[in-house]
């Protein structure tokens, strides 16, 4: 039996984690949730059983926030690393790191790991500098660390903050469906999927590992509407506001080869098949 410690265990990812690791008895679980303190602080490391692994994903990950109080961003998801490493090394355990997308405007598609990293906002600099100290660890320290590049995860559950979640809803709702822009592409990736990878990372140890976990395809915005208004049966008026942010990205296709290859992990859903759950669970 592996025994695991899981940071932001009640959020979105952390919540489907802990459902599939307690149903399977080869694991020994602990969560850490939002009520349990500062993730940053060693305090709140202090009073956790020992344990083989750490699964990290508890960070602040709200970007325009990153702006309002780019300190607490690194705080939080830099410090805590740091915490949770200074745990992995007191307990001899091991961790995988919940990383995010920080290849900017790609040079080519698909996106492998091997592309420029690019850091245009206080988030995304946070995520940087955590994989940094992952790194660090695994030199110095002898820390086995795994970081997970994830690209757009969606799934049950999620707010309207996101793209996914927010059109099915207006599908279920049978109303007009608005967005800001109908031409960007990006690798969706189901929740499943991901909670699967990171049982692979769990499954696998790396010295140091780091994996883009994508579906390795891309869609377009009009193409999430009309799977979902086809396995609706609803032909509901798309409303455009024609608004693209500034630097837009519009491709972020991930090359899955490496996670496929060292992880033994694959994506099992298209995004038709997520959308259909979504539908079939009211989003």
């Amino acid at each position: 039996m592996i025994s695991i410690v899981v940071s932001g265990s009640s959020g979105f990812v952390g919540s489907a984690l802990m459902r599939r690791l307690r149903a399977d008895d080869r694991y020994a679980v602990t969560g850490i949730g939002s009520a349990a303190g500062d993730i940053a602080d060693a305090s709140t490391w202090a009073s956790l059983p020992a344990a083989e692994v750490v699964v990290h994903l508890a960070a602040r990950t709200f970007v325009p926030d990153s702006w309002t109080d780019p300190a607490a961003f690194i705080e939080t998801n830099v410090g805590g690393t740091a915490r949770a490493l200074e745990y992995c090394r007191a307990h001899g355990a091991r961790l995988v790191l919940l990383s995010s997308y920080l290849y900017g405007n790609p040079r080519w598609l698909p996106i492998d790991e091997q592309a420029e990293i690019s850091v245009p906002n206080p988030y995304a600099l946070s995520k940087k500098l955590a994989e940094d100290t992952c790194r660090f660890y695994a030199e110095v320290f002898g820390i086995d660390s795994t970081v997970l590049r994830v690209f757009n995860i969606y799934g049950g559950g999620q707010g309207d903050k996101f793209l996914v979640p927010l059109i099915v809803r207006q599908v279920l709702a049978g109303s007009e469906i608005r967005v800001k822009d109908l031409e960007p592409r990006r690798d969706f990736l189901y929740i499943d999927d991901l909670v699967d990878a990171i049982v692979c990372a769990i499954e696998r140890p790396q010295r140091f590992g780091l994996f883009n976990i994508a579906s390795g395809t891309s869609h377009s915005v009009q193409d999430v509407i009309d799977i979902a208004q086809r396995l609706a049966g609803r032909t509901a008026a798309v409303q455009s506001e024609q608004v693209r942010r500034p630097n837009e990205i519009m491709d972020t296709r991930g090359d899955n080869t490496r996670a496929r290859e060292q992880l033994g992990w694959a994506p099992r859903w298209s995004l038709e098949d997520g959308v259909a759950e979504l539908l079939r669970t009211g989003g």
